[in-house]
């Protein structure tokens, strides 16, 4: 073989073999490149990800003791409410007891519901010497004054006048005196409450009225839908 063959045939291997060593130097550098690249992105990511993940551990923590601190606060708004209920409810009971005292004591105007009794002196007009087993006497107002308020009369007045629980009654001749106020027979009696239950009371057998009755006393008994008592000024 020509020497010159020889010679030009092996700097055409080397060429080649130059070419593809440098093709394969210069791959494995890009190669290398890229990998550290993506190494040194995976390092930050993994830095950044497990920052986030300490920053969110401290939060739920955070939010853990809130809402353990929330619960606390609760339960004392609970307590601190149940105690205004109460103190209000005690309250309402203290105005309630208030405002039945002021109407037994007269200081405020009530309506309602009751009955009207009317006591009269008998038609027959005895001899003088009789006269007073006639006429209605203190005693007799009394009686269903009392039989009023057992059964639940809330205010009662004679002939318009409010009772109070220091109002007095005397017999005086032919009129009785009321708080210094004198009233002629017929003496009207009104009571404001439960009319069936006052005048049941006042019907029952051998009661007021049949003992009012057979001492000659006109006994009358009306139910009322409307009475209105108007409060008392002054001492």
């Amino acid at each position: 073989m020509n020497p010159r063959k020889i010679v030009r045939k092996n700097r055409v291997i080397i060429t080649i073999v130059c070419l593809v060593f440098g093709f394969m130097v210069s791959f494995s550098y890009h190669l290398t490149n890229s990998q550290k690249k993506k190494s040194n992105i995976t390092s930050v990511q993994f830095t950044r990800d497990m920052a986030l993940r300490d920053e969110l551990i401290e939060q739920e923590e955070k939010n853990r003791k809130l809402q353990q601190e929330l619960g606390k606060k609760q339960q004392q708004v609970l307590k601190i409410e149940k105690q205004l209920s109460n103190e209000a409810e005690s309250f309402y009971h203290l105005a309630e007891d208030a405002e039945k005292y002021r109407m037994y004591l007269g200081k405020v105007k009530v309506k309602g519901q009751g009955v009207q009794v009317t006591l009269a002196d008998a038609d027959y007009k005895p001899s003088e010497n009789t006269v007073n087993n006639y006429i209605v006497h203190e005693h007799h107002v009394f009686k269903v004054i009392n039989e009023l308020y057992i059964s639940g009369a809330s205010a009662v007045a004679i002939n318009g006048q409010r009772l109070t629980r220091k109002s007095y009654i005397l017999c005086n001749g032919p009129v009785i005196e009321v708080d210094g106020y004198q009233h002629p027979a017929p003496f009207v009696i009104t009571a404001i409450g439960d009319p069936d239950t006052m005048a049941e009371a006042l019907n029952i057998k051998d009661g007021v009225k049949d003992l009012l009755v057979n001492e000659n006393v006109q006994f009358t008994l009306e139910k009322r839908d409307h009475l209105l008592m108007n409060a008392i000024y002054g001492s």
